[in-house]
């Protein structure tokens, strides 16, 4: 049965391009078109002639933006394998729950001890690149000092590893007793984000601290990209620390949390403003960002800013609060209750 709707339908492209001039009418009529206009082989004409031709092009291209390129990969370290370094040292700060392997009681030390050997053989290269990255600059730096600083911080870093563990251990019982729909500890082990980032942060800290460039960043935008969650290694955190779901939340280079603090989704410790200098450059190194003191919950959506932000212990900010300055503590910040109003419409039959 032919409709009315069926018989104002173009019948092929030609027709539809003409009632539709501006519309890009692709269909197989147009594609098989196309194809017979354009019946030699295209490919094979671009891979001979276009590709010298774009080779040209990016060679220019990398001359004139040579910011954006670094050839011969002269002192960086690789981004894939601190990545995988930082994977690794999951497994072995919580072995069972991250990693995969399967680990038993006969074999975790086997297991544990290899693992450790290939973190720090890995990651000593890779942080001697990044001292070089830095070191390059000066021209009479020691050729060795790298490399020998670089044995220094890893292994620092892995003797750090129980105390890491002990820390982390109040993390995740926080987020067991922070959160009513969690489970069990294994649960928020294996399935919640903040863990991945706190731990994250508490390593990408220690590196951090120990004046390591590049690695921690990596680390930290790595986490960021997978979790949502925006923690510069430079920040100082206490113990117990939960961030129920996380999506959005942001802590500054400069920021410092207390103990048993409680953040939601979408919380931004972040910085005020940014002094310039004489010649209109910022100012860095400045502390720039909020402190939080003790037993602090901050409720989703709240904006906390600038170095002047210090928030007392035992306080509560409200979700969308906005905080530009000191907070007392046992204060409870909140937005007022908007006025709600309803209007009914009468419609007359």
């Amino acid at each position: 049965m032919t409709t009315k709707a069926n018989q104002s339908r173009p019948k092929n492209c030609k027709e539809c391009l003409e009632k539709n001039k501006d519309i890009d009418c692709w269909n197989p009529d147009r594609m098989l078109d196309t194809l017979m206009r354009n019946n030699h082989n295209v490919e094979q004409d671009w891979v001979l002639k276009g590709i010298p031709q774009l080779v040209d092009d990016m060679l220019v291209s990398y001359e004139k933006y040579g910011g954006m390129n670094h050839l011969e990969g002269r002192d960086l370290p690789s981004k894939k394998v601190v990545i995988d370094v930082l994977e690794d040292l999951f497994a072995v700060l919580f072995p069972g729950y991250l990693g995969d392997s399967e680990l038993t009681k006969a074999n975790i030390g086997f297991n544990l001890g290899s693992k450790l050997n290939s973190i720090y053989s890995r990651l000593t290269e890779e942080t001697a690149k990044s001292l070089k990255y830095i070191c390059r600059k000066i021209s009479e730096c020691p050729e060795d000092i790298c490399e020998k600083r670089a044995h220094i911080v890893v292994r620092e870093l892995l003797e750090k590893l129980p105390e890491i563990r002990t820390t982390l251990s109040g993390d995740v019982q926080a987020a067991y007793e922070g959160d009513p729909a969690a489970v069990s500890t294994d649960e928020v082990i294996l399935s919640y984000p903040c863990i991945l980032a706190i731990t994250t942060y508490r390593l990408a800290h220690e590196l951090y601290v120990a004046g390591v460039p590049l690695i921690p960043r990596i680390m930290s935008e790595h986490m960021h990209a997978l979790t949502g969650i925006d923690i510069h290694p430079g920040a100082k955190i206490g113990k117990n620390f939960f961030i129920d779901h996380g999506t959005g939340v942001v802590i500054g280079e400069t920021a410092e949390i207390g103990d048993n603090v409680k953040l939601y989704q979408g919380v931004t410790l972040g910085a005020l403003s940014f002094p310039k200098d004489e010649k209109g450059n910022i100012i860095k190194g400045r502390k720039r960002h909020p402190t939080i003191g003790n037993n602090v919950v901050i409720y989703s959506g709240a904006t906390l800013l600038g170095a002047e932000t210090v928030v007392g212990d035992n306080s509560v900010i409200g979700g969308n609060v906005w905080v530009t300055g000191p907070v007392a503590p046992g204060t409870k910040i909140t937005i007022a209750q908007p006025e709600q109003n309803y209007k009914t419409e009468n419609h007359t039959p």
